[in-house]
């Protein structure tokens, strides 16, 4: 009788520690949206961004279990201290218990780094580091939409195929901009093109015409936009300006949005060549998902950029993960988020492979001419498709230690 009553009582204690571990925080399940909401990266993301988390909180419904979601938020102001502070604060003071979108590769790796032995996710939707699924990666991130391996080698890839042999790269200094170029600029080498040189800026650059006139002088059949946001749209603008596609260059930009061809305008953006993994215009789902979007956006017709239908898809993956194991500790619910892949609504096909790189297919688009467009965001022509096997960087190659 006591050896069976030992063996209830040790069962009990087994099942006490499991349902513990498999319940909801306080109660609740906090995301934080940590975003760029007044600088180069507000339109692509920004409010939008939170707009995105909160209709995903509100599809989620609870997941059927009653389980309730709040969507908090903050200005990372491109700064990797400015986002470590904010992450250390939702984390140690308003149990937040995961940080989605993260536009700008500096913070994202900090954010990254500081939550890696924590309870806490990270659902870096917007982060465009490769370091974050390769030397970097952690059991408490998944990277979701495009990073400077995919964007790199996809677009690079698609230039070659249509003659794009020689390139010279206009880069953003910083870890973002360095890591395209390079990705790229192997790329092509490999594939036995030339890169002709590269110039580079700081973020929030207004006057490019020093380094159009370099790319223009270097002869390169591609000038490859190895930037995003502000820097990107002036660019364009400019390269406009100087004829630079009329001389017979293809400008071919690694990391623009609908939103920045939006403010570009088509007169300038017309012939532009982009890769994007999201496109508001691809099929029902995504024109239902943009159409309840703009309705929300305070801006009749705004669409959501790639970036904002990233936030949405990761945040709702995450909150179906801890509905399905009743857990919101980042190693339980990512764990899960990767072992089921359903079919996304807005990215099609997506897995989330052992490293945390959410796989999918990648588009390359062309930029309508005016005449083309039948109105506001309808801008692009799709010229290919890239499949989500041969979009990301292959799982062995990435040097991620949680790979064996």
């Amino acid at each position: 009788m006591r050896t069976v009553m030992r063996a209830m009582l040790l069962a009990t204690i087994v099942l006490a520690a499991g349902a513990a571990k498999a319940e909801i925080s306080d109660g609740v399940v906090r995301i934080g949206v940590l975003t760029d909401m007044s600088g180069p990266f507000q339109d692509t993301n920004g409010q939008g961004s939170v707009e995105a988390a909160r209709m995903a909180a509100e599809d989620f419904a609870g997941g059927g279990k009653g389980i309730r979601v709040e969507i908090v938020a903050a200005d990372h102001q491109n700064k990797a201290d400015v986002g470590s502070s904010i992450t250390r604060k939702w984390l140690d003071v308003e149990k937040v218990d995961a940080v989605v979108d993260v536009p700008n590769s500096s913070v994202g790796l900090a954010v990254n780094a500081l939550l890696r032995d924590t309870r806490m996710a990270l659902l870096a939707s917007a982060t465009a580091t490769s370091d974050l699924t390769g030397k970097a990666c952690s059991p408490n991130t998944v990277q979701w939409v495009n990073d400077a391996w995919a964007t790199g080698n996809t677009t690079a890839a698609a230039m070659m195929k249509r003659g794009g042999t020689s390139w010279y790269f206009l880069t953003v200094n910083y870890a973002l901009g360095q890591g395209i170029e390079s990705e790229a600029s192997a790329y092509v080498t490999r594939n036995g093109g030339t890169v002709k040189g590269a110039s580079r800026h700081p973020l929030g650059t207004a006057d490019f015409s020093s380094l159009l006139l370099q790319a223009q002088a270097s002869g390169a059949k591609v000038v490859g936009l190895a930037n995003a946001g502000a820097d990107a749209i002036n660019i364009v603008k400019q390269a406009n300006e100087f004829g630079l596609t009329q001389s017979g260059q293809s400008l071919v930009a690694f990391l623009v949005f609908i939103n920045d061809v939006h403010a570009m305008g088509l007169k300038d953006a017309q012939g532009l060549l982009l890769t994007e993994s999201f496109y508001w215009d691809m099929n029902d789902e995504t024109r239902t998902f943009a159409k309840r979007f703009a309705a929300r956006s305070g801006q009749a017709g705004k669409v959501p950029s790639g970036n904002q239908a990233g936030v949405y898809s990761a945040t709702l993956a995450y909150l179906d993960a801890v509905a399905r194991t009743g857990s919101d500790d980042a190693r339980t619910a990512v764990a899960e988020m990767k072992r089921k892949g359903p079919r996304d609504r807005l990215f099609g096909d997506l897995t989330v492979r052992p490293d945390g790189r959410a796989i999918h297919p990648i588009y390359l688009f062309e930029v309508k001419k005016p005449a083309e467009s039948k109105g506001a965001y309808d801008y692009y022509k799709l010229v290919d498709t890239i499949p989500a096997d041969q979009a990301f960087r292959p799982l062995a190659d990435g040097g991620c230690p949680m790979v064996r």
